[in-house]
């Protein structure tokens, strides 16, 4: 019995120890073996030393009670006698319940701690195949397999090894394990293992000499016949031999799993024969391996089986690895393989993956692996499988700055260190930081964080994160600029070679002009030099995610010449992250938005502003430009300060439009493609018919002052008046007048022809800002006809000439700008033409149906793909809205919601009224919203208009990043291009054409 006293005693030491169940604690202690230790201070100084004491306790409690009776004393003894081992049981009792069972279930194999007592004696590959040597079954394998684990783990825990010595123990500890299993793979079949010559491969982590407490080991089988035995027999005997090894490691029993064997990283993954001979590798690996499979090579190394065949192949496909970096899709692969990091994290766990998370452990693994492949086509010291090692030597080659290196290395080892403290635990594969207090506690403890251990630990884990989510800029783009800028005395520095060579890798097209950009940007002691050397390193990144790097670097030192003087400029982009972000999108995308920036550059001020891409409304837009003609010397002042607001809204709408389709690192895109594709459409509307009316003011006030002497209106038409413009669409226009009261009509046409011409050549004087092409061919006689008519011109002939599609083309008719009033009243006149009482008759239908046929074959241009044009291919624009329109034309007499010039809202409203099935119209609408994307597309990139597909490959990528298609991936744009207005075609050959 224990006296009242002393229990309170214990209660209020075993608290102050780390105990977090006192009481538990205390009963515990009262088992007979160990009752005589209850007060002994070294015992509860030890645990409280553990990670987690009440584990360790309970651990040992099992532990001795699991003793043969004889053996009982024997462990008591040792535990208090001897501190090395007292500190290793203890440890791996508070660190890990598994461990704790295997102790519990093979209560003899304590004795394993004290085995290697001395702190500086690490065990390699053959000390643990001699404790590996007694094994002649899977089920006493995995047990000796533990009870090497233990002692692996002993060490770790009491801080005899550090995480790397720790991870290249359990690499030597699987080396001698797949040599052990293969053993008795071949002891099992004899006749098997007489026919060929089987070597095993580690790939990942195990060949990188960094392997996990719990991890796949990943494997390449590799065999060949033995002399005077046939290939076939001898590939399917080391099949076997290969998939027995897998058995042997993999298969679960009560003693649990050693680790599974992984050989998808073999040729042609799992969907290839498990075992090759070397020259079917190498035919592989020369013809048809991926960039990625090569950065896996990089760690592979021979563990077991035949050793000259295993150093075969290694010599073999080590010059392959190395000229990976030469391959032609070297670029899109890695940018493929940067985003499958982020793509294969489950939503739910990306802040708590240590592995795959942003700042993770394969982001540290990615960046020096990529580092390697760059760079060590020259330089063989770079050629290590353990990313520590590689990263030492990528700082002594002075590919990555040594306070760099150093902080990285420090925190890799944390974040190994607590992966391994996770898995340890219950002896699990994962990565995923705990969410339980308790865990978080015994993860802090164990990782020496005793004040606070989960405010402690989370404190320094998100350090460390933050420190590797910047491996990007400090490993890859940081010393591209040490290689240009002045450093101080004694650093090292990455060569100009080296710095061409990672340039080159990052998808610039000319090193040695970017290397030429980035010296004039970053070179001297200026402030301007100064900041230019903290932005350029994540600019190069934005500029290497696009397709055209080489031109965002030179669009940015053309602005940085223009605006470097300026305070604000570069104070914008290092304070507001959005701009510098935002201004790299843009520069990299293509050639217009950057070409309207570079013609008033000061116009950078709009990415950085919280509105600064929201697009101006027509009012807006109408009320400045009319207040700068006001204060205008003459018409040409006027437009020019027209078409300077035209120019710097075109840029603040592409520049939208760019950042919208791609989103960014704190934006992601927010807006589907149709959304996107309205706005655009709506903002280029209002800002064209606000230039219009600015021009009208400026040709009025030039030659008559206040009043002109007739009414004037211009009626937009085409895309103009469906709200629909693209980049490269001219102003389909109408134009209308009625002389005023006493004013002859002679006079009036004079005035209103004068006044047309001196807008149209306003708006197209050669200028530094893009003209704005007006076409009124959609008039009355088309071009043979008078420019101008009055109201009763135009009523005169619609009433008597109007043909079928002069009505068809009215239903985009819709007024932009001059009298509001004389407007209404011609789109009044209008409006019976175009939404005809009863609809459209049968032989106007036959009408529309034949000119559409005769237009797409005659109008399409020699030579052209019918499947690739926009315009007039198969489910293109005009396929839909002509569908469209026929469908307004005979039911919008009866609908109103059909009575719109735009194209998407009539078809909408055509499916409200079911008109046409949902499904079709959802097939016209993604058709009609692809076409227009993919012209917008072609004018951003290439700077001038086109129909189809851009055939440069550079252009040709930049299109498919603005439509969201990611690095090789063109083909399956215009693969998918094809299919859906294919499917767009069908529908129209149904509604439109009655097959």
């Amino acid at each position: 019995m224990t006296v009242p006293g002393r229990r309170s005693s214990t209660f209020t030491r075993l608290l102050r120890h780390g105990f977090t169940d006192p009481s538990g604690a205390e009963r515990l202690l009262d088992v007979a073996e160990l009752s005589a230790l209850r007060g002994d201070p070294v015992l509860l100084d030890a645990l409280g030393a553990t990670a987690d004491p009440d584990l360790a306790l309970r651990g040992l409690v099992r532990l001795v009670e699991a003793q043969p009776e004889e053996q009982r004393q024997t462990l008591t003894a040792t535990l208090l006698a001897a501190k090395p081992f007292r500190d290793r049981l203890l440890g791996v009792l508070g660190a890990s319940e598994a461990l704790a069972d295997h102790l519990a279930r093979h209560p003899r194999d304590w004795q394993a701690l004290v085995t290697y007592e001395a702190a500086d004696l690490h065990p390699g590959v053959a000390e643990f195949e001699r404790d590996l040597a007694e094994a002649t079954d899977p089920v006493s394998l995995r047990i000796a397999y533990r009870r090497c684990l233990l002692a692996i783990a002993a060490r770790d825990v009491c801080g005899t090894t550090d995480v790397a010595q720790a991870a290249a123990e359990l690499a030597d500890l699987a080396t001698a394990t797949l040599r052990a299993a293969l053993s008795i793979a071949r002891a099992a079949a004899p006749a098997d293992a007489a026919h060929c010559r089987l070597a095993v491969i580690a790939m990942g982590k195990c060949g990188g000499h960094e392997l996990n407490y719990v991890s796949d080991v990943d494997v390449i089988f590799v065999a060949e016949p033995v002399e005077g035995a046939d290939e076939g027999k001898a590939i399917q005997a080391a099949t076997r031999l290969a998939s027995h090894l897998m058995r042997i490691c993999s298969e679960t029993t009560v003693e649990g799993t050693i680790w599974p064997v992984d050989a998808n990283l073999r040729p042609e993954g799992r969907n290839g024969p498990l075992v090759r001979t070397l020259s079917s590798h190498l035919a592989y690996y020369q013809r048809w391996a991926k960039t990625w499979e090569f950065q896996a090579l990089l760690k592979a190394r021979a563990v077991a089986g035949d050793p000259e065949l295993g150093a075969a192949y290694i010599d073999a496909v080590s010059p392959l690895v190395w000229q990976a970096a030469e391959r032609e899709n070297f670029v899109a692969d890695v940018q493929k393989m940067r985003r499958r990091v982020v793509d294969n994290i489950p939503v739910a766990q990306v802040e708590r993956e240590l592995k795959l998370g942003p700042g993770g452990l394969r982001d540290v693994e990615f960046a020096v692996q990529l580092l390697q492949l760059v760079h060590g086509r020259g330089d063989a010291t770079l050629h290590s499988g353990t990313t520590l090692d590689a990263l030492r030597s990528l700082a002594a080659g002075g590919y990555v700055g040594r306070l760099d290196a150093a902080q990285l290395d420090e925190a890799y080892r944390f974040l190994r260190a607590m992966e391994h403290r996770i898995q340890l635990y219950r002896l699990r594969r994962t990565h995923l930081v705990p969410e339980d207090e308790s865990d978080l506690r015994r993860l802090g403890r164990s990782l020496g964080l005793r004040t606070d251990p989960v405010a402690e630990l989370n404190k320094e884990w998100k350090r460390h994160a933050a420190v590797v989510r910047r491996l990007h800029e400090k490993l890859f783009y940081r010393p591209l600029l040490d290689a240009v800028a002045q450093l101080t005395p004694g650093e090292t520095r990455l060569s100009p070679k080296a710095a061409g060579q990672r340039l080159e890798a990052l998808g610039y097209a000319d090193p040695v002009a970017a290397l030429r950009h980035l010296e004039a940007l970053a070179s001297g002691v200026t402030r301007k030099a100064a900041i230019q050397r903290t932005l350029l390193p994540v600019l190069l990144g934005w500029f290497a995610d696009s397709a055209d790097p080489d031109a965002g670097l030179l669009g940015f030192r053309k602005v940085s010449d223009a605006l470097g003087k300026t305070p604000w400029y570069l104070r914008l982009l290092r304070d507001e992250g959005a701009a510098a972000e935002n201004l790299a999108r843009v520069l990299s995308a293509g050639r217009l938005a950057p070409d309207l920036l570079l013609r008033a550059p000061e116009a950078v001020a709009i990415l950085g502003a919280p509105e600064g891409l929201e697009p101006r409304g027509r009012d807006h837009l109408e009320q400045e430009i009319l207040a700068a003609v006001g204060r205008a010397d003459d018409a040409e002042q006027a437009v020019t300060a027209a078409r300077g607001v035209r120019r710097r809204e075109l840029f603040r709408t592409a520049a939208a439009d760019i950042i919208g389709s791609y989103g960014t690192e704190d934006s992601p895109r927010e807006l589907d493609p149709g959304a996107l594709v309205d706005r655009v459409g709506q903002a280029l509307t209002d800002l064209n018919a606000a230039t219009i009316a600015g021009a009208l003011r400026a040709a009025v006030r030039a030659g008559w002052g206040d009043t002109l002497p007739t009414r004037f209106a211009v009626i937009g038409m085409g895309r103009f008046g469906g709200h629909e413009l693209g980049y490269g669409s001219d102003a389909d226009v109408l134009f209308v007048h009625e002389p005023r009261e006493g004013v002859d009509e002679q006079e009036a046409a004079r005035a209103a022809n004068r006044v047309v011409a001196e807008m149209r050549r306003l708006l197209q004087v050669p200028t530094a800002d893009p003209p704005l092409m007006i076409d009124a061919d959609l008039r009355p006689e088309g071009k043979s006809g008078p420019l101008v008519r009055t109201l009763k011109s135009y009523e005169a002939y619609y009433r008597r000439w109007s043909l079928v599609w002069e009505s068809q083309a009215l239903l985009r008719a819709e007024f932009m700008a001059g009298d509001e009033e004389l407007g209404g009243r011609f789109l009044e006149l209008i409006d019976p033409l175009r939404y005809p009482a009863e609809g459209l008759g049968e032989d106007a239908v036959r009408e529309i149906r034949r000119l559409k046929a005769r237009m797409e074959t005659e109008r399409l241009p020699r030579g052209a793909d019918p499947t690739l044009h926009t315009k007039l291919g198969r489910g293109g624009l005009s396929d839909v809205e002509w569908t469209v329109q026929l469908l307004q034309m005979r039911h919008g007499w009866a609908e109103p919601g059909l009575r719109t010039t735009r194209t998407r809202e009539a078809l909408a409203a055509a499916q409200a009224a079911r008109l046409i099935p949902t499904e079709e119209a959802q097939t016209l609408d993604e058709a009609w919203v692809l076409a227009s994307r993919v012209r917008n597309a072609v004018m951003l990139v290439r700077g001038r208009p086109g129909d189809t597909f851009p055939s440069d490959g550079r252009e040709l990528a930049a299109v498919g990043r603005y439509l969201g298609y990611g690095p090789g991936r063109v083909g399956e744009m215009v693969d998918d291009y094809r299919r859906i207005t294919r499917r767009a075609r069908a529908v129209v050959d149904e509604l439109f054409y009655g097959a």
